[in-house]
């Protein structure tokens, strides 16, 4: 789910109020929690984007629903649905995982290739990976035979293609010109 920035601004101000609770690993889990309810419940993401069912109702269900919750994110999730901003709680979730690997200097990566990488393989891309980034990676492999060969890294909006339909591609153009 593409982030807006109505989303990054809400999870901010989550992520300093959790901060200075000092529970960020709590409103976390819950944060975890609610991303994963968006993701597998169809009717949960009707819900929060119905316009026919009122803000009092919505609040009373999420208190039924996420009882487990930290006061803090159960107030933060009724001020942003009395806000009429519910349909946006799946990107503030998502937004707030993101600031809070950004906050801690894990960098998400990931490695998608042909076949799947022997260990010696991804150790070395990894290494290389590593050599030019502050922080900890936190490493996904994706298997895509489109690629041919090679493999593609992934770190947020850069990418390094290193994969054998990326470079006949190149050959083709040139080619063709």
């Amino acid at each position: 789910m593409k982030n807006s920035k109505v989303a990054k601004r809400y999870a901010r101000a989550l992520l300093d109020l959790s901060m200075e609770q000092k529970n960020i690993d709590s409103v976390l889990g819950d944060m975890n929690m609610l991303a994963a309810t968006c993701d597998d419940s169809h009717d949960f993401r009707l819900l929060l984007d119905s316009p026919i069912v009122k803000a009092d109702k919505k609040i009373v269900i999420f208190e039924q629903v996420f009882e487990q919750f930290e006061k803090l994110t159960m107030s933060f999730v009724t001020l942003i649905i009395k806000n009429g901003r519910e349909s946006d709680l799946p990107g503030i979730a998502e937004a707030f995982q993101v600031q809070v690997k950004e906050e801690r200097g894990i960098v998400p990566i990931t490695i998608t290739s042909a076949t799947k990488l022997d260990d010696a393989t991804k150790d070395s891309i990894i290494a290389k990976v590593q050599k030019g980034i502050d922080g900890q990676l936190e490493v996904t492999e994706q298997i895509d035979e489109s690629l041919i060969g090679g493999f593609m890294v992934q770190m947020g909006d850069m990418r390094m293609d290193a994969s054998v339909s990326s470079q006949l591609n190149n050959l083709k153009q040139r080619l063709t010109r």
